[in-house]
């Protein structure tokens, strides 16, 4: 159960990367290279939106399963924390996206209608990339470890 387990947490992290990488690197700077900034800004908020509700099932998806994969480790005699790397990186990319969602883009909404807000349209937006690349690095380096240990893992079983 923990190999196969190990090997699906591996290849949605690698999906996970994949979709944060495609939007934020490919998606939204296309919107704006063809479309009036208005309706690209509009579109790329719509993709964000998605992208966000996506992350959120990912992240509980890998939490579910990273939990269950490191309980049994321990229920076979193993020393372990229950609290493994993985996990507290999955818990990171889901604090990110709960808060660049739900805490940074109605204000970015807000400030662009006009509204008063403490800080700028430009400033929320840049908070707003920052904590969407860091999630991306995040995520990515959740891929790279869950690869590392499914080698390891593999190459445990080897006589």
């Amino acid at each position: 159960m923990s190999n196969r387990t190990l090997r699906f947490e591996t290849w949605l992290a690698g999906i996970w990367a994949g979709i944060i990488v495609g939007i934020g690197a490919v998606s939204a700077p296309s919107l704006f290279a063809v479309l009036e900034r208005p309706l690209a800004g509009a579109g790329a908020g719509r993709i964000f939106a998605t992208e966000a509700v996506v992350s959120l099932v990912i992240a509980i998806v890998l939490f579910v399963a990273e939990r269950g994969r490191v309980r049994d480790r321990i229920e076979a005699g193993e020393k372990l924390s229950v609290m493994s790397g993985p996990l507290l990186i999955i818990l990171g990319a889901l604090f990110l996206t709960v808060f660049g969602h739900y805490a940074i883009t109605p204000m970015i909404q807000a400030a662009k209608a006009g509204h008063p807000t403490r800080l700028s349209f430009g400033a929320l937006h840049g908070i707003s990339a920052a904590l969407f690349w860091m999630k991306g690095v995040l995520v990515l380096s959740l891929a790279w470890r869950l690869g590392g240990l499914r080698d390891e893992a593999a190459a445990a079983q080897l006589p």
